[in-house]
């Protein structure tokens, strides 16, 4: 060790050169972060944009490797104490989790680009908040017809209304899912339609020829090209998730229980689930949720038991009281 200070020392060089050698300078938060805007899928720069402008506002000119697991403690309690206030607020916890998971995807991509070591990454050394159980329930039969009552009455288009509650109920599916659908996603024959949700999965999901006749029907309508969206206006422009905040917007004044509980369109995909679940098991209602076998909770079991295509197709003939071609 004496040689080698003395060596450094004859050189002109300290030892805390060396450290970070060969490797870029660390770039500002202010330069990183539409770095990372252009490389993310757009879910998760609708997710995280927030937190990353929070991070702009208290950190812009700090270059990314000089923040601490502190720093981003602070910052998290910060964010969490000055959220925006809402009904539906539940103590800042998921504000708090969302900065931490906005934070260690920046860092993720910063390894991947040879800035920083993993032992270097701080927000892995920041625990998330612990989730706390969700609200949401399923809606029971007399209410679920009040919603759709509600959404058809005072709406100014009343087929685009409730072909998309009738689209959710049925189907279970995310928003996502129903603003990716298009034309060329639908099997008239086998009634079945393509879905598209988050994490890039895809999946064939069974619906009743109802569901389908009135698919194909609003396609030809408001003219969807078989490659674009299928969900349209009358003028034919795509419609898009602010479709469905003035959908619930609509429903909680005419129903004020809707607006006190803050029930959304994943409501409906509780109440279908928990259906199917009580009426078909475990395994079949994992399948028509669209889960896959990633995720701590899920035992090895899942891999093989597996719902098919026919048993799902089983479910949503109950559901619906229709045949369908697959059972």
């Amino acid at each position: 060790m004496e040689a080698a200070r003395l060596l450094l020392a004859r050189m002109g060089i300290s030892p805390a050169d060396l450290v970070g050698a060969g490797r870029p300078t660390a770039p500002t938060f202010a330069e990183y972060i539409p770095v990372v805007r252009e490389a993310v899928s757009d879910g998760s720069r609708k997710a995280y944009n927030t937190y990353w402008n929070r991070v702009l506002e208290h950190w812009s000119q700090r270059r990314i490797d000089e923040v601490r697991a502190s720093d981003i403690e602070r910052l998290a309690e910060h964010v969490k104490a000055n959220r925006v206030q809402r009904r539906n607020a539940r103590g800042g916890h998921g504000s708090a989790e969302n900065l931490i998971a906005a934070l260690r995807c920046l860092y993720r991509l910063a390894v991947a680009d040879g800035l920083l070591s993993e032992g270097e990454n701080p927000a892995l050394k920041v625990s998330k908040p612990r989730r706390m159980p969700s609200t949401r329930r399923a809606v029971p039969d007399t209410r679920l017809a009040e919603i759709n009552a509600a959404a058809a009455r005072t709406s100014e288009d009343p087929d685009l209304d409730s072909l998309l509650l009738r689209l959710h109920t049925e189907t279970a599916c995310r928003r996502g899912g129903a603003l990716a659908l298009r034309p060329m996603d639908l099997d008239p024959t086998q009634c079945l339609i393509r879905l598209q949700e988050k994490g890039d999965m895809v999946r064939w999901q069974p619906v009743s020829p109802t569901l389908m006749r009135h698919l194909l029907l609003h396609a030809e309508q408001r003219q969807s090209p078989p490659d674009g969206q299928l969900l349209r206006y009358r003028n034919s422009r795509p419609i898009t998730h602010r479709r469905y905040d003035t959908l619930w917007g609509r429903i909680g004044e005419a129903l004020p229980w809707v607006a006190t509980q803050q029930i959304s369109t994943h409501w409906l995909r509780h109440t279908t689930l928990t259906w199917v679940e009580r009426n078909f098991g475990y395994a079949i209602a994992r399948g028509y949720a669209g889960h896959t076998d990633r995720g701590s909770d899920v035992g090895s079991t899942a891999t093989y038991v597996k719902a098919t295509i026919e048993e799902l197709a089983a479910a949503v003939a109950a559901l619906t009281g229709e045949p369908h071609p697959l059972v």
